[in-house]
């Protein structure tokens, strides 16, 4: 949709709606005066068949075309997305001993790796992208950087240990943030949390009270609760249920701003990643289009000029 960031500029329709009125009038008062004081079949013969509708075709071309100049100087604007030139991800990523179940092909941490690799490749390169690992407790395995290879190789590193501190995880992304440089204003860099988990809290604080800090820092928490009820996992030769706690996952994106997903495949995985990163950290900006009416101005006056040339040999 198309906005004016200098619509005072439209007042200046005012002259050309003017001009074009005279032009009209002219028309009227050269046609009356001809017919007063003029033979009529006389100046049939005598002057040669005039170009008719066509001379007023450059006229007409000229109004259009300062109409289309005034329209240039309201500086009309189109709402684009455009990415942050800095902005902060973490990447919290569960890593207990539930993410050994295989629901998720071939297992679930497997998955998740692969799926946080892709989407940290996808990012744009001006993303500092950190990642926090938790189990029993949270841990930043890497501090926000710019380097991807870093990240990746942290990623496919990461092991399995006892527990879920869910609210730890978040309390140490809220801490990785805070390590990235502030602007020359002072002011921190937008960030967001994305977390992935599979169970329900185990150890440390509770995931209400990582909630309320994420809120007051207002940085969004999405989450993604990652697997299905089915999944098990075997310790000490039995099998136990590793079902996903939803309930908790999504309170906690909303109760922060984020954004909530199911994925119960590595293609959804895939999808949610993909998804998160075409709108992470991006933000609206008024493009400037008056180029575009200028340039449409300028064909059309020597459109009129050129048409004027060949019906009338003049450039009036």
């Amino acid at each position: 949709m198309i906005r004016l960031l200098e619509p005072m500029w439209l007042l200046a329709l005012i002259p050309v709606a003017v001009l074009a009125a005279v032009y009209v009038w002219a028309q009227f008062a050269r046609k009356r005066i001809a017919v007063r004081f003029a033979n009529a079949s006389l100046l049939a013969k005598l002057v040669p068949k005039l170009p008719g509708w066509r001379r007023h075709l450059p006229a007409g071309l000229l109004v259009v075309a300062l109409t289309v100049l005034v329209g240039g100087m309201t500086r009309p604007a189109v709402d684009v997305e455009e990415p942050q030139e800095r902005a902060t991800i973490i990447l919290a990523i569960d890593v207990s001993l539930s993410m050994m179940a295989s629901d998720v092909d071939p297992t679930r941490i497997d998955a998740a790796k692969t799926a946080a690799a892709d989407f940290v490749d996808e990012l744009p390169d001006q993303y500092n992208v950190g990642l926090v690992s938790f189990a029993g407790y949270a841990s930043v395995v890497v501090p926000p950087t710019k380097n991807r290879a870093e990240v990746s190789s942290a990623i496919k590193g990461l092991t399995l240990a006892e527990a879920t501190a869910t609210g730890d995880a978040v309390f140490a992304s809220l801490q990785a943030v805070q390590q990235v440089m502030p602007d020359e204003t002072g002011q921190l860099a937008p960030a967001r949390i994305l977390l992935l988990s599979d169970g329900y809290r185990t150890a440390g604080r509770t995931v209400e009270e990582a909630g309320e800090a994420a809120a007051a820092a207002e940085i969004p928490v999405s989450t993604v609760a990652f697997g299905t009820d089915e999944g098990v996992i075997e310790l000490d030769e039995e099998l136990v249920s590793v079902p996903v706690d939803r309930e908790a996952l999504e309170g906690l994106a909303s109760e922060t701003g984020g954004e909530y997903y199911e994925a119960v495949t590595v293609e959804q995985l895939r999808a949610v990643y993909e998804d998160m990163g075409s709108s992470l950290g991006y933000r609206t900006i008024a493009s400037d289009v008056s180029q575009w009416f200028i340039g449409t101005a300028m064909i059309l006056l020597f459109a009129a000029a050129g048409l004027s040339l060949a019906w009338t040999s003049r450039l009036t």
